[in-house]
């Protein structure tokens, strides 16, 4: 893994987190279960980072007789997995979260604590999104649209936490 993509999973990873626990304390502080499904649910793109991340440090692995071409494509087997747990899991996820918004619905406690956690999440979100960017930036060729390094990218972790 180039180190580029590391510092990108590293900083999703740390924004993930930092945003579980935010939704966690909001959840503590208000006994909202919608905070506490989002909670999980940040938690759970935590431990999406961390399949890349296992992913990457696994290609790494040299050869050996059960592989004897090494390891490298690992990192594509736990991209895939990252995107199947995204789209599957967290598109049951909504639409289960959605349902239970529209037959029980009930009042915000305390905007300040919403607004709050929306806040702290706006910035660690930004802060992923602006280091990923970056490592972008310096992994393509200079003639090439971020859309095309998306596109044609011969290394999976940055697409995906781009995206």
């Amino acid at each position: 893994m180039q180190d580029g993509s590391k510092k990108a999973i590293v900083a999703a990873f740390g924004a993930n987190l930092g945003i579980a626990v935010a939704k966690f304390t909001g959840f503590a502080l208000t006994r909202s279960t919608a905070l506490l499904a989002e909670a999980v649910h940040s938690l759970a793109d935590s431990g999406n980072q961390g399949l890349l991340l296992l992913g990457s440090k696994r290609a790494q692995k040299k050869p050996d007789r059960k592989s004897e071409f090494g390891y490298g494509r690992e990192r594509y087997f736990w991209s895939f997995v990252v995107a199947l747990v995204l789209f599957s899991v967290g598109g049951l996820f909504a639409l289960y979260e959605g349902i239970q918004k529209f037959s029980h619905p009930h009042e915000t406690k305390s905007i300040a604590i919403a607004v709050s956690i929306l806040g702290a999440a706006i910035l660690l979100e930004t802060f992923s999104l602006l280091t990923a960017l970056r490592e972008v930036k310096h992994a393509k060729k200079p003639e090439e649209t971020i859309r095309t390094f998306i596109r044609t990218s011969k290394q999976p972790e940055l697409p995906v936490v781009l995206l």
